[in-house]
């Protein structure tokens, strides 16, 4: 049977640019083995599965190339985008996603498309040693997450010359070392994160660390909504709030890739 598969770049408006995600129409749910092979063949940084449930909601799951992970930012605004370009679902109506993070929603306002996202936790922790090696810089501070090890740095500079071993970086986070500063350009913060571990060097935009970073940067510069950019080669642009336990994160959406599975 043949799925609908598109390619969409995330968190940009602007082709081959963003992160590229892979959005798959499911008819129902899917066997693991299947959609991981899937994955491995669109070698992506994240492929999403989608079917819609019996009561109009959606069911979402997310794949890297090596594994099924638990919450996934660039794919869900991808699977939004995918769900009202298609005209499967009305625009003026919220996606709603079923989720291994619960449910999560995502909105159009005008050419954004705003999703709703759970704010996770960041602690204060000793620096790893090798990790100023492994990253080519030393960081001011070091911080946990509920997957990743947060390395902040004092300036935007620092973090966009970083050049990381990301073989050196595998021990130090389930799923990824995170790095971020004060922003530059206009942006209140920016960031970049790697992770080896999935298959993934460097992500070229991520939207769940930004639950991380706007509850963490949000309480630094006292603010709620901010504007943050992940200085990636590719490079994306998120707007970002905060909203009690929960973040809003914002970004735009572009379809480069329309095809569908032959098995």
């Amino acid at each position: 049977m043949n799925h609908v598969l598109h390619q969409i770049d995330a968190f940009t408006d602007t082709a081959f640019q963003g992160n590229p995600a892979a959005v798959c129409l499911l008819d129902s749910a899917a066997e693991k083995d299947w959609m991981q092979d899937v994955a491995q063949e669109m070698n992506l940084s994240e492929t999403a599965f989608l079917f819609r449930q019996d009561d109009g909601d959606w069911s979402l799951r997310w794949f890297t190339p090596g594994a099924e992970v638990d919450l996934c930012g660039h794919a869900t605004l991808a699977s939004a985008h995918f769900l009202w370009d298609q005209e499967l679902l009305d625009r003026a109506k919220a996606a709603r996603f079923h989720t291994r993070s619960g449910l999560l929603t995502c909105v159009r306002e005008d050419d954004w498309i705003v999703m709703d996202f759970p704010a996770l936790p960041i602690e204060p922790a000793e620096e790893p040693a090798g990790l100023a090696a492994a990253l080519g810089a030393q960081p001011v501070a070091t911080w946990r997450s509920t997957w990743d090890l947060v390395a902040e740095f004092a300036d935007a500079q620092a973090v966009r010359r970083l050049a990381p071993d990301f073989r050196a970086l595998l021990p130090f986070a389930e799923r990824g070392v995170l790095v971020t500063a004060p922003g530059d350009d206009g942006y209140d913060f920016v960031s970049r994160f790697f992770a080896p571990v999935h298959r993934i060097d460097e992500d070229p935009v991520t939207g769940s660390t930004h639950c991380i970073l706007t509850p963490f940067w949000g309480a630094r510069l006292k603010k709620k909504q901010m504007l943050a950019f992940q200085a990636s080669r590719r490079g994306g642009v998120l707007r970002v709030a905060t909203n009690g336990d929960r973040v809003k994160l914002g970004g735009k959406a572009v379809t480069v890739l329309r095809g569908a599975l032959s098995c």
